[in-house]
């Protein structure tokens, strides 16, 4: 007899706990009620080099009827490698139809950066491939970069924040500028727990008459609500169409929160195209990490 709507429901209920346990601080939840989980993976160095996330949203009709939606990101998972690695999992869930499959997939992916990481494959420069994005990966590239443990770490830093409730002004941390064909990109970032403090730090950027005069100043925040355990967060395009809302996506994935973002954009006269989203996100990722 086929599984129920109910049964189904309460199949990937009890997966996400087991794997949430399993798996600690790398489970990571995007969105509850789509459900979209991100967990990162990586070799069992002490010190990893090799690391991905593994993307799911899980469909209704998960695990007895649908695999799950996946997207597999890290720097260096290009051409052959993705191929090879998607073709296992699509092997994986083959065998196990009806099953749930996570576990398999994340243990699959794990053997398969333990190999690298044996084997003579150079380090992966993640450096120079987050910039070396294809062309047409306009809507992709956002998924490019993962986070790094030390990486991880620093972000925590913005995270403790509450102490700051009372304090006016928070501190605004510049980014460096990138340019590209004459427009010039360039984030700012502040720590904030309040959305006074977001309206605060936004009037002073605005009181710098280089920034005011950006032809775009795109912006997003993340806020977490510690009574009521959710995410106060908005964002804003400023003219460039999506940029917010992709900023903002930028900052769920790497899970970071009180925090503003702005990111002021230039413009050189020369259209960029998708390339311009990939900067937008490539500054706002930099004074993140920095």
């Amino acid at each position: 007899m086929a599984a129920s709507d109910t049964e189904r429901a309460q199949q990937q209920i009890d997966e996400i706990e087991a794997l949430s346990s399993i798996y600690g601080d790398d489970w990571c939840v995007v969105d509850e009620d789509e459900k979209i989980y991100c967990i990162k993976i990586s070799d069992c160095l002490d010190q990893p080099k090799w690391t991905l996330c593994l993307q799911v949203i899980l469909p209704p009709g998960y695990p007895t009827a649908e695999p799950p939606i996946y997207q597999l990101n890290a720097p260096w998972l290009r051409g052959q490698d993705y191929t090879e690695l998607a073709n296992s999992l699509e092997e994986i869930y083959l065998q196990n139809l009806g099953e749930s499959i996570l576990y398999l997939w994340v243990e699959k992916i794990r053997e398969v950066l333990v190999e690298k990481a044996q084997s003579s494959d150079p380090e992966p420069d993640i450096r120079k491939t987050t910039e070396e994005v294809d062309e047409d990966d306009g809507d992709d590239f956002l998924l490019d970069y993962q986070p790094t443990q030390e990486d991880q770490t620093k972000m925590l830093s913005y995270m403790t924040s509450e102490s700051q409730e009372d304090e006016e002004l928070p501190p605004i941390h510049h980014g460096n500028p990138i340019t590209d064909r004459r427009s010039t990109f360039q984030a700012h970032l502040a720590p904030v727990v309040t959305t006074r403090q977001v309206k605060r730090v936004l009037e002073k950027l605005y009181e710098n008459k280089k920034i005011a005069s950006a032809t775009h100043n795109i912006y997003a925040y993340r806020i977490y609500c510690e009574d009521k355990q959710t995410f106060l967060q908005d964002c804003e395009d400023d003219g460039e169409t999506a940029a917010g809302g992709r900023l903002l996506h930028l900052m769920q994935i790497l899970n970071v929160h009180n925090v503003l973002v702005v990111v002021s954009r230039w413009y050189g006269g020369i259209l960029l195209g998708p390339d311009r989203f990939k900067h937008i996100n490539n500054c706002a990722r930099n004074v993140l990490v920095e």
